[in-house]
């Protein structure tokens, strides 16, 4: 058993610390509200792993679990980390949905995180405290007590989202990142994504943004623009982040 919640929750560390899918959906409305969906897909760090667990691990009850489920944000925090949020952190994780959709016999591990930001103001509040709230928590609790076992941990799920700064109004959407906070991030985990690599694991990014009305102007050279000029989508990986933290910038005016 000890065995099981060591592979279980390096697969945890390996998945968050960036060795995974990601990809953050902005869909912009006419009335000012934004639905914000951050997707952590983990399926193929999932996929290696399984392939160096010997049959006997693979065939335990722990790795024969499926969960397709969906929780409010808020009740996945402990009780400790509820009573040291403002009432304003609480109606935001309150608002906030956590999905997740496991089989590891099927090498399937999706997790994601919806919002939605009632204005411009809702949306840079929700985007600067969301992995605040995780990492001010020593632990958060598992995702349902069926899912506990699966070692899963909330906790690290926003974690990394912690190097940006933003500027948003109702007629623009700038995200910088910070490099001091970028490059603690790249300390932390270097032995991890150095790992990661090793195995072949990829680590691609992508951001995509819909807008009610064309976009004005756009900063990234990278982002891809839509004939209509609604639609921006940034792709990415880790590797190019690295080398250059910029291109994640984005400042867009709309």
């Amino acid at each position: 058993m000890k065995k099981i919640r060591l592979l279980l929750g390096f697969l945890v560390l390996l998945s968050f610390s960036s060795c995974v899918d990601i990809e953050e959906h902005y869909d912009f409305k006419a009335d000012g509200s934004c639905n914000v969906v951050y997707g952590f897909d983990m399926s193929k760090a999932v996929s290696v792993l399984m392939n160096l667990m010997s049959d006997s691990v693979r065939e335990t009850p722990q790795f024969a679990l499926k969960k397709d489920t969906s929780l409010n944000f808020y009740s996945a925090l402990p009780d400790s980390t509820q009573l040291k949020m403002s009432p304003d952190e609480i109606n935001m994780a309150k608002g906030s949905m956590l999905n997740v959709k496991m089989d590891l016999q099927k090498n399937v591990m999706k997790v994601s995180i919806n919002h939605l930001a009632k204005n411009a103001a809702d949306l840079q509040y929700y985007l600067q405290h969301i992995s605040k709230i995780s990492m001010s928590s020593n632990q958060l609790s598992a995702v349902s007590k069926s899912t506990k076992s699966s070692g899963f941990d909330a906790q690290e799920l926003v974690a990394g989202q912690d190097y940006y700064s933003y500027d948003i109004s109702p007629h623009k959407f700038y995200r910088i990142i910070d490099k001091v906070k970028f490059n603690a991030f790249l300390k932390k985990t270097q032995s991890t994504l150095a790992m990661a690599k090793a195995m072949l694991i990829d680590m691609p990014y992508k951001v995509v943004l819909n807008f009610a009305k064309p976009v004005k102007k756009v900063s990234n050279s990278k982002a891809i623009v839509s004939a209509d000029k609604k639609h921006v989508t940034l792709i990415t990986n880790m590797d190019e982040v690295i080398k250059n933290p910029s291109v994640m910038n984005l400042k867009i005016d709309f």
